[in-house]
């Protein structure tokens, strides 16, 4: 076994990096074992009393390495419940509905091909996170992983059906209506966790495309943030006519959509479209949106008597917060959506019926829904610039609006009456993130981030 592993493969919210050079199958069954390690010292029991979930995704490394994975676990005395191929949701509901100790999925989420990874949690699907676990199992493997006591063992478990009525259990289908939906799934994992799903609704005209699950990804990257990756899905919807187009990530943890005009829905107002389902459904409801957001998602959550709370970026922080406030609903504008009737997990499945319900029982068009939201809140998206010293640049930034309300609970948050802004420090490269928005107008909005962009550039 190895006694080290690259350090960089150890993330803020998961392990992840390139197959062969930096995780190959030694790697992974030492991050199994190191992994169940930690595990047991965080629920307080020996590894031999743990029951693990495992899942893998469609990537052509994935057989391999979730075997070390679980070779691993089984080498330090633990249960594993393997469910083979699947979600990263459906690992994380297959931990919650279980009851297991803990879960790991094999997966690089919308990474390139090249990459490989894990994403981790623990009992109740809370997620490890660089300093809540991750960066001990990379202590484990440099101290010497030792000897094995061995004794584990494995079954397999298939979790499809009851994950497929847990995810319907979120709408009433009856509200559904015919609508002709564009479905991109990348060649990741959606075509096979999704898709029985929407086949299950009467009167959709469903539109697949790059729908079977593959790992080299013949169609595009598996990322539908990045703008090259949603030309084909954009181009689709309209040469379809179609009512709503929605792209998935390489896991499907994250789901995306274009409206019936072609045009991309942020995720500030996805997040703010949800809240309200939510609301709608459970009346004064905690909702937690993160500190990029527009405040189209707070102001909305208010009007509609519900209690809005910023967050810290980051599903960790999300997932624990949730829990700990027993909030409804969780909302990042990078397209991660938590649920509390789904343990707190991050779901691509539960956004996708809630939007489909919503269309049916208002009886608009997606782009009717966002245009209350679109002509008041002008949003830039978030840009990244590269900076030699972002903690330095971020103070000059603050130093430079003293009569602005200020928050640090996630980077540095200036606050107008009329406009806002946020930049944060990446976790893993010198870049600062820029998001700003304006209740002006979108020239006041350009103005404003031009200004900021020159600071930080400069």
């Amino acid at each position: 076994m190895p006694t080290s592993a690259p350090p960089e493969i150890f993330k803020a919210y998961d392990v992840r990096g390139l197959y062969g050079s930096q995780i190959d199958g030694d790697i992974a069954e030492s991050l199994g074992r190191a992994y169940t390690r930690v595990l047991s010292r965080l629920e307080g029991k020996p590894a031999s009393a743990l029951r693990i979930g495992l899942g893998r995704d469609m990537r052509l490394t994935a057989p391999e390495l979730a075997a070390r994975y679980r070779s691993g676990m089984m080498a330090e005395g633990a249960h594993v419940l393997d469910a083979g191929m699947v979600g990263t949701e459906m690992l994380y509901y297959l931990v919650g509905s279980r009851d297991l100790d803990g879960g790991l999925m094999c997966t690089a989420s919308h990474n390139p091909a090249a990459y490989t990874g894990a994403k981790l949690v623990r009992r109740g699907a809370i997620a490890l996170s660089g300093d809540q676990g991750i960066q001990d199992m990379r202590r484990e493997i440099e101290q010497g992983l030792g000897e094995a006591p061995g004794g584990g063992s494995t079954e397999d478990v298939d979790i499809s059906e009851e994950f497929r009525a847990a995810a319907l259990a979120f709408i009433d289908s009856s509200r559904i209506r015919p609508l002709k939906v564009v479905l991109d799934g990348g060649n990741g994992m959606a075509g096979r966790m999704v898709g029985p799903i929407l086949e299950q609704l009467d009167g959709l005209e469903l539109v697949p495309t790059y729908w079977e699950p593959n790992g080299e990804f013949p169609g595009h990257e598996p990322n539908p943030l990045l703008e090259e990756n949603r030309r084909f899905i954009i181009d689709k919807v309209l040469s379809e006519g179609a009512d709503l187009g929605i792209a998935w990530d390489g896991d499907a943890d994250r789901c995306f959509f274009i409206d019936d005009t072609g045009r991309f829905v942020d995720g500030d107002f996805l997040t703010t479209l949800l809240a309200a389902s939510v609301l709608e459904k459970q009346p004064g409801a905690t909702i937690l949106y993160d500190v990029r957001a527009s405040w189209a998602v707070r102001d909305t959550v208010e009007r509609l008597g519900g209690t809005a709370h910023e967050n810290r970026v980051g599903h960790a922080f999300f997932k624990t917060r949730m829990r700990d406030e027993g909030a409804a609903f969780g909302g990042e504008v990078s397209g991660h959506y938590y649920f509390h009737d789904f343990y707190n997990a991050d779901s691509g499945s539960i956004p996708a019926l809630l939007v489909l319900e919503m269309l049916g029982a208002r009886g608009v068009k997606m782009s009717e829904l966002l245009e209350p939201f679109r002509s008041k809140y002008f949003i830039s998206g978030e840009i990244n610039s590269e900076v030699s010293d972002p903690a330095g640049k971020m103070e000059e930034i603050a130093a430079a609006h003293p009569d602005a309300r200020q928050s640090r609970l996630d980077g540095i948050s200036i606050d107008y009456d009329d406009w806002h802004f946020n930049v944060r420090a990446s976790n893993t490269e010198p870049l600062l993130r820029l998001n700003v928005e304006s209740l002006v107008s979108a020239a006041d909005m350009e103005a404003k981030r031009d200004e900021l962009l020159a600071m930080i550039r400069a």
